[in-house]
């Protein structure tokens, strides 16, 4: 079967044709995602429920040239001897990650070979790394437990001198069972946690949560709700890159760097608190619409420092390009070449940093990025520079998109009123986040409980993807590379 075949026999989320559903049996699942690679589609997440969300099945979600299809495979009836249903990850590396994952959740095994476990359930469970053999390779652990003030994660590397032939990343220290819990809020509320999955990508998260909501109750809401929550995002966006900015030119030495660009983030962050009521807007994107209306004169500011941050920005790219010591630390280093990227599925920044033009904001074009066509910011060589560059990019484009929505907000209604049905419904949400794509899948009951809500952050594709970045570079490097990534492990670890 080609694409074609697929779509003639998906149905239709909500009535949207730019999301799909297919349900299908164990070998058409296998050959749906075989469909997709060949067409140069792109598995976006991989998950699984258990009897409590209403039946056992595994879902999967593309992104393909049609818009976003989701593949449905029951397991009520079990169709191979082993119970195994077929695993994707000689297709999509990071799949195996997340059948592991799965298996520790919901006991659903793939046929894939590499059963360990995935989350960390009992503390003094043995985990087998896979070791490098050979005259003169050691390992070096890191983590846990880390010097800074981040969630827990081990790195293992296989070094030979300095120089890294091997990194195995281990993550799922801190499962926080979010799933399970989203069971106990109701389907009004349920953004509220959706928005602290991981407090970087707040907005990303708890709008992703609302349009599957939405979708599946049949709710429209105002435009010039979209164009708030777009501000919001773009906010997030331009947050995160100036700390990531900062902080990768003091991992290369460069102090000045982190002091200035901190500066920036600290007075965008209070320009959002007076604009949307809070520095990390967890509570502004709610169903039906945004949580508040604008103050009037909190715009007008909003708007001047960004004016500001654009004319600062340029003047510290410029520093950052000259400084010989920078460019030296952030040429070459943590390269990954796009025929790899593309083979991995790095998404996000980091992929089009690797040549991987993705972007959901153009890609699927919902409301109201296909008023606003931001534009695509890429880079091909794949290193810590291309990606201090798509940042730079990004920043400038999405100053530039705050200050459009400032400048032609529309008017009207900032929420709708709503009301929950009467039947259970099943939904889809899917956001660019600043570091993404973040999707969220959404069961509800009828009268408005959650059955199911699965979140899932793009770091999920990135943390191997940088486990490939790490290799022939040295040891010292590694924090700079990793910073470059800047990956989730709240959004990972649910």
């Amino acid at each position: 079967m080609g694409l074609k075949d697929w779509l003639a026999v998906s149905v239709p989320f909500a009535d949207d044709p730019a999301i799909r559903r297919l349900r299908v049996g164990a070998p058409e699942w296998r050959r749906l995602a075989e469909d997709v690679a060949a067409s140069g589609g792109r598995l976006l997440a991989l998950w699984g429920q258990d009897a409590t969300a209403g039946h056992p099945a595994v879902f999967a979600a593309y992104q393909t040239a049609a818009g976003l299809w989701v593949g449905e495979l029951r397991r009520d009836v079990p169709e191979a001897p082993d119970d195994s249903y077929p695993g994707l990850q000689d297709l999509y590396p990071f799949a195996g990650r997340l059948q592991r994952a799965i298996r520790d959740l919901h006991g659903l095994r793939s046929s894939d070979p590499d059963d360990r476990p995935w989350l960390r359930h009992p503390a003094a469970q043995a985990y087998e790394f896979v070791r490098v053999e050979g005259d003169g390779v050691h390992e070096i652990p890191v983590g846990p437990v880390h010097a800074g003030i981040i969630e827990p994660g081990h790195f293992r590397f296989s070094v030979v001198g300095e120089k890294v032939l091997r990194l195995e990343a281990r993550l799922g220290y801190t499962h926080k069972g979010i799933e399970r819990r989203f069971a106990d809020f109701g389907a009004l509320d349920g953004c509220r946690l959706a928005a602290r999955v991981s407090g970087d990508s707040a907005v990303a998260f708890s709008w992703a949560y609302c349009i599957a909501l939405e979708a599946q109750w049949r709710v429209a809401i105002p435009r010039r709700a979209q164009w708030l929550r777009a501000l919001a995002l773009e906010l997030e966006r331009i947050a995160n890159h100036l700390g990531d900015l900062g902080a990768l030119g003091n991992d290369a030495g460069f102090a000045f760097g982190l002091a200035q660009f901190s500066r920036l983030k600290e007075r965008v962050l209070r320009a959002t608190e007076s604009t949307l009521g809070q520095r990390y807007p967890m509570d502004w994107v709610v169903p039906g619409g945004v949580a508040h209306e604008l103050p009037g004169a909190a715009a007008t500011a909003l708007d001047r420092c960004l004016a500001d941050v654009v004319a600062e920005s340029g003047v510290l790219r410029g520093i950052y390009d000259e400084h010989a010591g920078v460019r030296d630390r952030f040429a070459g280093t943590g390269a990954i070449a796009p025929e790899l990227a593309a083979r991995l599925g790095l998404a996000g920044l980091a992929g089009r940093a690797s040549g991987q033009a993705h972007d959901l904001r153009i890609d699927l074009r919902y409301p109201p990025y296909e008023e606003l066509r931001p534009a695509i910011c890429g880079a091909l060589s794949g290193d810590v520079a291309a990606r201090v560059a798509v940042r730079f990019d990004e920043l400038q484009e999405s100053c530039r998109l705050v200050r459009r929505i400032l400048a032609g907000l529309p008017s009207g209604d900032s929420r709708v009123a709503i009301l929950p049905p009467s039947s259970d419904g099943f939904g889809i949400g899917a956001v660019e986040g600043w570091r993404g794509p973040v999707l969220v899948a959404l069961a509800t009951a009828a009268g408005g409980r959650i059955r199911r809500c699965h979140p899932h952050d793009p770091s999920w594709q990135n943390w191997p993807a940088l486990e490939h970045a790490v290799i022939d570079n040295i040891v010292p490097d590694f924090p700079l590379i990793n910073k470059s990534f800047n990956l989730s492990y709240s959004g990972h670890d649910l």
